[in-house]
């Protein structure tokens, strides 16, 4: 009987070795041995991320990472095995599951996830049939890195309450993440969080701030080696509707973003697998939220695993995705995550969060986004500072907060400027940079830069 494309691999070369400048395509594999050795390494790069958020927002540990390894199988199939990723929890999650939990409980949040990943479904099937064009104009790069920055910054009152709550952890943890940052290459290197994780946790537990009672056991020997993992029903409320939406705008971005940057790593066009992406991310969010889990997402992670293995196998992400789902058996596994002192989550949080941010800013430089533009400068400005400062708006028994107000802000302040200056034929006139790369001289003078300024007017000066 012939396998699925997704369950079959041509073996590449002997199996054994990569010739200088040769990749392990997606539908190749190394012998048995090294390609589960290398399923581990995707193991450990997603584990950091995708059991802290969980500890975060107080979800099951083990059933995160039952659906996360799920999800991944889920996406493997899906896409064909044309595209290699892992899918885990998606920070951008955190800040509506909190904001929610508030109110609704678990079950709330639960029921948000739900929406957000049918409603990414829906939007992959849309893109499966018509392409990603229609995404792009309604999210231009500045939009786009606006939406994520906002989500991350979103959580920084999160992370200094944490900070605050455990600074001894807090610092250890800090410190040895960006120490193993920049003293590591490769998958040391890129396991930073999840060392400093450790790290803190050890400093946490010499100096008792870890209290297996408060999980329903007495001491780390009461809790089982084996057994099922927690699992919750949803709970659905109009008011989350607007809290998680802005989940799946990032979603979007990231998978796009996910499925380009193996194209070009790979060197195959991966653009009609762009739909079937977005779709296995949905169905695997829905999943998850069905029963207790975290929203997924592709893990730049295991990007970086691909990079310095150069193997692309999806072979590999099976033995991820079966070695997560096993370890999802494990009571143990979820105590010990669970019981992570508060101020390790603190310390931890200073990065990722910040590091979310970061990313938004870098979709704004690699895109070269001009903030010599009015619409693109204002997009960014409101937009940012309503998610800081958390502004919320309550019409009837609705809340939508900085998240969600940040989106609607940044949506519609961009098409909305960029409109009136089309129309009164402003936009082009100190939008963008001329052919030859320079800032207009009336940009210049808006964004008060002297140094352009005193150039550009010595430049004009006629030559006598």
């Amino acid at each position: 009987m012939k396998l699925p494309a997704a369950l079959s691999w041509t073996t590449h070369g002997d199996g054994k070795v990569i010739a200088p400048g040769a990749v392990v395509g997606p539908g190749e594999r190394l012998s048995w041995p090294r390609t589960i050795g290398i399923g581990a390494q995707h193991v450990l790069a997603m584990a950091g991320a995708t059991l802290l958020v969980p500890a975060i927002t107080g979800f099951p540990p083990g059933t995160t990472l039952l659906f996360s390894g799920i999800g991944t199988m889920l996406f493997l199939l899906l896409t064909r095995g044309r595209v290699p990723s892992y899918l885990g929890s998606s920070f951008a999650f955190i800040s509506p599951i909190l904001a929610t939990q508030q109110q609704y409980g678990m079950a709330g949040a639960l029921g948000g996830i739900i929406i957000a990943g049918v409603v990414l479904f829906l939007i992959g099937l849309i893109v499966q049939r018509s392409g990603t064009r229609w995404i792009e104009v309604l999210m231009p790069p500045v939009v786009t890195g606006t939406i994520v920055a906002l989500i991350g910054l979103n959580l920084a009152p999160i992370a200094g309450a944490n900070f605050t709550a455990g600074p001894v952890e807090a610092v250890v943890t800090l410190g040895i993440v960006l120490i193993t940052a920049v003293l590591f290459r490769g998958i040391l290197g890129r396991l930073s969080i999840l060392a400093g994780v450790v790290a803190g946790y050890v400093v946490g537990a010499l100096r008792g701030q870890i209290n297996y009672e408060n999980l329903g056991g007495t001491q780390f020997g009461d809790y089982a080696w084996i057994g099922l993992p927690e699992f919750h029903t949803p709970t659905f409320h109009v008011a989350t509707i607007g809290i998680f939406l802005p989940v799946v705008l990032v979603l979007i971005a990231e998978n796009i973003g996910h499925v380009k940057t193996v194209a070009q790593m790979t060197g195959e066009n991966l653009d009609s697998s762009a739909g079937r992406a977005l779709m296995a991310d949905g169905l695997a969010t829905t999943l998850a939220g069905s029963a207790g889990g975290s929203g997924t997402t592709t893990y730049g992670e295991n990007i970086g695993v691909m990079a310095s293995t150069r193997v692309y196998s999806t072979a590999a992400y099976w033995v991820a995705g079966l070695t997560a789902v096993l370890l999802a058996f494990s009571p143990k596994v979820g105590a010990v995550i669970t019981a992570i002192p508060i101020g390790v989550l603190g310390g931890a949080g200073v990065v990722l969060y910040g590091m979310i941010g970061v990313i938004g800013t870098r979709i704004w430089i690699d895109n070269k986004v001009s903030f010599g533009s009015s619409a693109n400068l204002m997009t960014a400005a409101v937009a940012l500072v309503i998610a800081i400062a958390n502004l919320t708006w309550a019409p009837g028994n609705l809340e939508f907060g900085g998240i969600a107000l940040g989106t609607a802000a940044a949506l519609i302040v961009y098409h909305g400027m960029t409109a009136i200056g089309k129309w009164r034929g402003t936009l082009d006139a100190a939008a963008v940079e001329t052919a030859e790369g320079e800032v207009p001289l009336s940009t210049a003078i808006e964004l008060g830069a002297p140094d352009q300024i005193d150039a550009m007017v010595a430049k004009k000066k006629p030559q006598r």
